[in-house]
């Protein structure tokens, strides 16, 4: 089994644990057996489609696993995954407006682009 590092944003999801173990022989066998071990995850974690998803960066052993082989990397059983939830900012005038929270980019006219 893998252990899978699970961020203090997510670990409300594993009852307050910081790390879980999870069987699998790649990285997308792991994450498909911590999203069916803890339902809350699974949307947070991998799309529809069961990819990763785009908020989420994946970390094997230091490594972001988009450098590697994503989904299809083999893990070993003393691999760790690390569970790293993208940070953005916000709209500059709080939501007033119709800006596009997933690229930080305000469409007031009265406003500058956020950043």
């Amino acid at each position: 089994m893998s252990a899978v590092r699970i961020p203090p944003v997510l670990r409300t999801a594993t009852g307050g644990q910081k790390q879980v173990q999870v069987a699998g022989d790649t990285v997308g066998e792991v994450l498909s057996g911590l999203a069916s071990a803890y339902p809350s995850l699974a949307t947070q974690v991998l799309t529809p489609d069961g990819d990763i998803n785009r908020f989420v960066n994946v970390y094997l052993n230091d490594t972001d696993v988009r450098h590697l082989q994503a989904l299809s990397t083999p893990v070993e059983e003393r691999d760790t995954l690390l569970l790293l939830p993208a940070m953005a900012g916000g709209c500059a005038c709080a939501g007033a407006c119709s800006c596009s929270t997933a690229t930080d980019i305000c469409a007031c006219p009265e406003r500058a682009p956020a950043g």
